[in-house]
């Protein structure tokens, strides 16, 4: 049955995974791969049955063969000729003048091409570097740029801790670590405490990030006000490692409360009652506060409240049935229309007199036209006479 294998071709290289076929393989053989770059000699480092969660069986290749002792001295030999390349390419940058540095060199198993891996503040004009290493090694040339974390990452050092750098021993891939992560974890924001060997970020501000923010969810906010048992009190800090919070009341000093205990302290009105609800509860207290028996107790006047103490041994009194009553069914009153009836209360539906419909001679004595419609009539105007009086 095929194996996975974890394989990696470098000490502070990635693990890529490889199918063992019908090869029988352990941890530190040596294993030759087929890669797009070419051919390959790497090391087994892990050997499993179940792929990882983000690999894919697509993307899993069988290996090649396993690693003969020819294949270990050919390894051997690229070793010397990657050391030697890395002194020469050093004096062909010295004698140009370039503003970079090298790193590290790497030649392929089958010497098919050779990176050259360095760091610069910009833009680097390396034409001429190219050609005095093609004329050299007659193989393909690559020269890499790469960041101070991977240059730390190659190189390796010693941490702030006094042990060697997470990105050497263990870390294959880098995770983004900015200023605000070191500000929730209540650290003094001085560069020389908080940035590593490459004087980027420490990574292990990333590494306890998401149990940082689990503790600050649940804590109250720092500078704020709160009603507790200890009256009226204001959060001046928190501590992660004693999971605990100060609070500061306006007549005492400092009390540090567990962050457990922090939402009893809320609910609680005094500190009398923070020691009761630690206590051990009677039984017959606990039976008289359910709602069951609450319910069961009730007085004759039905407002709901519990009984006395001393009757509480009363058994439950049946409720009486209380006979339904029939509803009265109301009459239906015929509709009459309001302009021919005239609308009397205390009438009864017999009694409604109706009015005879109005003949064209009654309607005239009753309405007459307004003065306002009728033709005003044509009078002459008499002429004053001219002159003074008589």
């Amino acid at each position: 049955m095929s194996q996975i294998l974890g394989v990696k071709f470098n000490d502070f290289g990635q693990i890529y995974y490889f199918s063992s076929g019908p090869f029988v393989v352990r941890e530190g053989h040596s294993v030759i791969v087929k890669t797009e770059q070419g051919m390959g000699l790497g090391k087994v480092f892990v050997v499993q049955q179940d792929l990882p969660e983000d690999v894919t069986e697509e993307s899993v290749k069988t290996i090649y063969r396993l690693a003969a002792e020819e294949d270990l001295i050919i390894d051997a030999e690229n070793k010397d000729l990657s050391r030697n390349a890395l002194r020469y390419c050093k004096g062909c940058i010295d004698g140009q003048k370039l503003e970079m540095k090298l790193v590290d060199v790497e030649v392929f198993f089958d010497r098919s091409k050779m990176i050259f891996y360095f760091t610069a503040p910009g833009r680097i004009d390396f034409r001429e570097l190219v050609k005095d290493l093609v004329k050299e090694y007659r193989t393909r040339i690559e020269l890499r740029q790469i960041g101070v974390r991977h240059e730390t990452q190659m190189l390796g050092a010693i941490g702030n801790c006094g042990q060697i750098c997470c990105c050497r021993r263990f870390m294959r891939k880098f995770m983004p670590v900015t200023i605000r992560m070191a500000k929730e974890q209540n650290l003094f924001l001085n560069p020389t405490k908080i940035s590593g060997i490459c004087g980027r970020l420490l990574c292990c501000l990333s590494f306890e990030q998401d149990n940082y923010e689990q503790f600050h969810k649940r804590c109250p906010k720092i500078g704020k006000r709160y009603n507790t048992a200890h009256g009226n009190v204001k959060v001046t800090r928190t501590n992660f490692f004693s999971n605990s919070v100060t609070i500061l009341p306006d007549n005492a000093d400092e009390i540090e409360i567990c962050l457990d205990e922090w939402p009893d302290v809320l609910k609680a009105t005094s500190p009398d009652q923070l020691v009761k609800n630690e206590l051990p509860k009677d039984d017959s207290e606990s039976e008289r506060r359910e709602p069951s028996v609450r319910n069961n107790y009730r007085g004759r006047s039905g407002s709901g409240k519990s009984s006395d103490a001393g009757q509480t041994n009363r058994p439950e009194r049946p409720k009486p049935v209380r006979p339904e009553r029939p509803r009265p069914v109301k009459k239906k009153r015929p509709f009459v229309s309001c302009d021919s009836v005239e609308t009397v209360k205390d009438v009864a539906p017999e009694e409604v007199r109706t009015e005879p419909a109005a003949t064209p001679e009654s309607e005239s004595q009753v309405k007459k036209p307004s003065s306002r419609n009728r033709r005003p009539s044509r009078r002459r105007r008499r002429k004053k006479p001219s002159g003074g009086s008589d």
